[in-house]
C-alpha cells in the first residue's frame, strides 16, 4: 500500500500530478495515520509525523512520486440565518461560547448538527435548515497554521 507523507496546502501543489482523490468528511479529514481509500477504490495509509487538519483542495504527498487530492465530503449539517446581522452575530458569539467549530459561508452560520444547540439558536430568534454540503469550519483563533 502506497504511503502519503506530506501534506501541502491548497493551490501550492502541482494538481496535474494528481493520481487519485480522497473524499473525506470534516473528522476524517484530521488525522494523522489512517487508511484512505481513493475515488478508484485503490487504498492508500496516510503517514504523517503529527495530525494535520486537511481542507478542500490540499495534496498528499505520495511516497514514490505522486499526489493525492483531498476532497470534502458533504455531509448533513445544520445552516442557520436570522433576520438581522446583529441577530446573526449574537448567534456566532453563542456558538463560539461553547467552542462549537463553525463555518462562515456569507450571511449564514454551518455546525454540525445538535438538536440542543438548534433550540438554543432558534429561541436567540434563528433559522436553522439541514442540508448537505462540505463543512470547512474556521481554524479559531489559537490555530497553529502548518
Amino acid at each position: 500500500m502506497r504511503r502519503a507523507i506530506a501534506v501541502h496546502r491548497r493551490g501550492t501543489w502541482p494538481e496535474e500530478e494528481a493520481l487519485d482523490t480522497v473524499t473525506l468528511t470534516f473528522v476524517d479529514r484530521h488525522r494523522r495515520r489512517i487508511r484512505l481509500v481513493a475515488a478508484s477504490e485503490q487504498a492508500y495509509l496516510l503517514d504523517l509525523p503529527r495530525a494535520h487538519h486537511l481542507i478542500d483542495g490540499d495534496g498528499l504527498e505520495l511516497e514514490g512520486g505522486g499526489y493525492l487530492r483531498v476532497s470534502a465530503a458533504a455531509e448533513t449539517l445544520f445552516e442557520i440565518t436570522a433576520a438581522s446581522r446583529k441577530d446573526l452575530l449574537r448567534i456566532a458569539w453563542h456558538l463560539g461560547n461553547r467552542h462549537l467549530p463553525v463555518q462562515i459561508a456569507g450571511e449564514r452560520l454551518r455546525i454540525r448538527p445538535d438538536h440542543v444547540i438548534a433550540e438554543m439558536v432558534t429561541g436567540l430568534g434563528g433559522r436553522v435548515i439541514e442540508l448537505e454540503a462540505p463543512f470547512d469550519p474556521e481554524a479559531g483563533a489559537y490555530h497553529a497554521h502548518e
